[in-house]
């Protein structure tokens, strides 16, 4: 496996771009704020919604709570991406979002273990995932700015392995901090937040905030050359221009871009409500109960922590695997196998009624979100415009929450209807779109990437 990393990767040197190449430790350390940003992810992944149950909230109304992290999203980004490439600051173009991002999601991050109520929780969420995106889309950005061509694999799957690196603690830490430091899994608040919460909850701020300072600080950005600044000093910095480029860039978007949406479609609302159900799916198949204030519920988001953090751990291997064979098989074959593995792991994960016969989806799962996190990038990268890189980078990332958008309006309506108020069949339904994610990649050919 580090062979397989170190062969992706050459030592710092110049290159026929200008751009200095950067060493496998250089690439860590600029992408070592994806471990605190990703690590605020995880956890958002496996305790808003128990917090939301904890505080009163029913089921079927949890897509619609979950809205803070589309609706950032959508705002967001293409917004921050637009005005980082306009940005000339002596902090660089995108380290000055990088920062503020990073202390919003910190703030949000540090107070989401005391809400008192379910709009408490919600208010604080939007605050986090607003932090969140405005350090995501320019961290992407960073990546393209800073790396030769050549390097975007490695540049972007290493994003994919500290993802799924800070996923794992993120997730694993509240059943390790049971099961090794002896704290009580029912012990919890006045508002029935357990006190594992609170705890990784103030571990997960420190992180994104540390994280980020660290790679911004040990690997900062090139400096602009005289063209680029010129080219910013001249471009329009008002509202409207910002959104006149959002719209042209939406316009002129590239034909694979396009083909590339329908796939983030069917595997970003799969991975939507396979985050917001699989406690409850795994509350029901293996500790028969639907109650979230008993002691069994506990167990199971005990249960799907120790999951996340499995299906983490395989995508961080896998991760650092697929550099070398994207680079034998081409990257949308390899997104396409690696979005079945996930979809059959999701279709068997509810069929499982104990806790050890859960490692078998776990490695589907974590094999599909190890491809996630830096693939589509890798293939997005090959056929943008650089001068261009953040605003289609924050498209891109649109293209991540509508999909959760229209999630949020669609499956509270087939919830008890077409689903039968069993969360058991949401998540056989996001096995099921994520192989119609995988026929869509398919639909991208190589030619269209600069692949032959």
């Amino acid at each position: 496996m580090a062979q397989a990393f170190s062969q992706s990767v050459a030592q710092d040197g110049a290159s026929t771009s200008g751009k200095p190449r950067l060493s496998l430790w250089r690439i860590l350390e600029m992408n070592l704020g994806f471990l605190g940003l990703q690590f605020s992810f995880g956890l958002q992944q496996g305790n808003m919604s128990p917090i939301y149950s904890y505080l009163g909230a029913q089921e079927a109304a949890l897509p619609i709570l979950q809205l803070a992290g589309p609706m950032t999203g959508l705002l967001v980004q293409p917004i921050i991406g637009a005005m980082s490439d306009r940005t000339n600051s002596r902090w660089g173009r995108r380290t000055p979002y990088f920062v503020f991002g990073a202390i919003l999601c910190a703030l949000g991050l540090f107070f989401m273990p005391w809400s008192s109520s379910v709009l408490m929780a919600a208010s604080l969420l939007w605050i986090l995932d607003a932090g969140n995106n405005i350090t995501m889309e320019p961290y992407r950005a960073y990546v393209s700015d800073r790396l030769n061509p050549d390097q975007h694999n490695a540049g972007f799957l290493t994003q994919s392995a500290f993802t799924g690196l800070a996923q794992c603690l993120a997730l694993g830490t509240p059943a390790l901090l049971v099961g090794l430091f002896g704290i009580d899994k029912d012990a919890v608040d006045a508002h029935n937040i357990p006190v594992t919460v609170h705890i990784v909850f103030t571990v997960g701020a420190v992180l994104s905030l540390s994280t980020i300072l660290w790679s911004v600080l040990r690997v900062p950005e090139l400096p602009l050359s005289a063209a680029q600044k010129a080219e910013i000093d001249t471009a329009p910095k008002s509202v409207a221009a910002t959104l006149t480029e959002i719209w042209e860039a939406i316009r002129d978007m590239p034909r694979p871009m396009r083909k590339l949406g329908v796939m983030m479609l069917f595997q970003w609302y799969a991975m939507f409500t396979y985050w917001t159900y699989a406690t409850f799916s795994i509350a029901r198949s293996i500790y028969n109960t639907a109650d979230p204030v008993s002691d069994g519920f506990r167990s199971a988001v005990l249960t799907n922590g120790t999951l996340a953090a499995a299906y983490n751990a395989v995508s961080f291997v896998a991760a650092l695997v697929m550099m070398r064979i994207i680079r034998q098989k081409g990257p949308r074959r390899v997104h396409a196998v690696a979005l079945l593995a996930g979809g059959v792991g999701m279709v068997l994960l509810p069929q499982i009624g104990s806790p050890m016969g859960l490692i078998a989806p776990a490695i589907g799962i974590g094999i599909c979100w190890g491809s996630i996190m830096g693939t589509p990038y890798v293939m997005l990268a090959r056929c943008i415009p650089p001068h261009r890189t953040g605003v289609y980078m924050g498209i891109f990332n649109m293209m991540i929450v509508v999909p959760m958008l229209i999630n949020a309006a669609t499956l509270p309506f087939m919830y008890n209807s077409l689903l039968g108020g069993d969360p058991r069949n949401v998540l056989m339904l996001s096995g099921v779109l994520l192989v119609c994610a995988a026929i869509a990649v398919l639909r991208v050919r190589d030619e269209e990437l600069g692949l032959e």
